[in-house]
């Protein structure tokens, strides 16, 4: 029988459908805490995984590995030049949380413009603020990626009034201009936009797509929304920027590392509202995700190719 070896927490965690999956298939399922993943890799036929770094170093020490499943979309924590040389296919779950990760995206932005985790704090500590935020309607969201979760933001916001820019270089101009927004240069988009939201994979150099400068250009009283990757923000940089007042307010739910450590800066930065990854967190898509990463896992097992391979 082969082994699956299971290092995400959340895998299963609100639908029984993806375990019995594998269970019924004899795929061999097994939780593993990620921190044991190395000393037990030999004995995996498959690893399903979260944000654990797979490497190059991993992949050798399983010798029986036959597929790597990514418990979500981005598998920027996988290393795929390796897993091609070794001819090991990663899946991964596409659309499985687009709606969740875009539902929580709009939530993070209505609650940073208005401050309502702010007024919540000094309720509950006996105060009684009058906390000023302004309206979305007529306000321009700058969406960057655009793709299933920023098209699907890019509704939301159009419901509310709001203008909209999208920058992706994949997407043809007439394709965004089809969900009601301008296409335009990274650049002028933030330049622009009263609040952006990233909706992109990081660069593979680790380089962050708004770096220091990139923030600074950033519209004076903009609010940062980035329910992505924590790499793609230079975090000093805009704690720095948020103490200054350039930039109005930030809701993160991504970091480049997580936990969040204690010292921080953008714990003491102001008008700042931090949440621990879980823009996914839905129990609709914890059991499509579960669901789509098990059936391909069962279909490599079998010697099938798989449905959702990450390319």
């Amino acid at each position: 029988m082969p082994t699956t070896l299971i290092t995400t927490p959340t895998f299963a965690r609100h639908a029984d459908r993806p375990w019995q999956i594998l269970k019924e298939a004899d795929a061999g399922p097994r939780r593993l805490p990620t921190a044991e993943l190395l000393q037990h890799a030999a004995e995996a036929d498959a690893l399903i995984v979260g944000m654990d770094p797979i490497t190059a170093e991993v992949m050798d020490a399983a010798p029986r590995l036959k597929v790597i499943a990514k418990h979500g979309v981005g598998v920027d924590t996988i290393d795929m030049a390796a897993a091609r040389t070794r001819g090991i296919p990663v899946v991964c779950a596409p659309g499985s949380n687009s709606r969740a990760v875009a539902e929580y995206t709009f939530g993070l932005l209505l609650s940073a413009t208005r401050s309502l985790t702010a007024s919540h704090t000094e309720v509950a500590a006996g105060g009684w603020p009058k906390l000023f935020g302004p309206e979305l309607h007529g306000k321009t969201l700058g969406i960057v990626g655009f793709g299933r979760i920023g098209r699907l933001l890019a509704g939301y916001a159009r419901a509310f009034g709001m203008e909209l820019l999208a920058h992706d270089p994949y997407v043809q101009g007439d394709d965004i201009r089809a969900h009601g927004a301008e296409p335009a240069a990274l650049d002028d988009l933030l330049a622009r936009a009263d609040a952006v939201s990233l909706h992109t994979p990081p660069d593979p150099s680790g380089a962050p797509l708004l770096d220091r400068a990139r923030l600074a250009a950033m519209k004076p009283g903009a609010v940062l929304v980035n329910a992505a990757r924590g790499g793609l923000v230079d975090e000093h940089a805009l704690a720095e920027l948020l103490g200054s007042g350039h930039l109005g307010a930030a809701a993160l739910d991504a970091f480049s590392t997580e936990p969040l450590p204690a010292d921080h800066p953008l714990r003491m930065a102001p008008r700042t509202l931090l949440t621990s990854h879980m823009a996914a967190c839905t129990p609709e898509a914890n059991q499509a995700m579960g669901a789509m990463v098990a059936e391909d896992v069962v279909r490599v097992l079998a010697g099938e190719a798989p449905h959702h391979q990450a390319r």
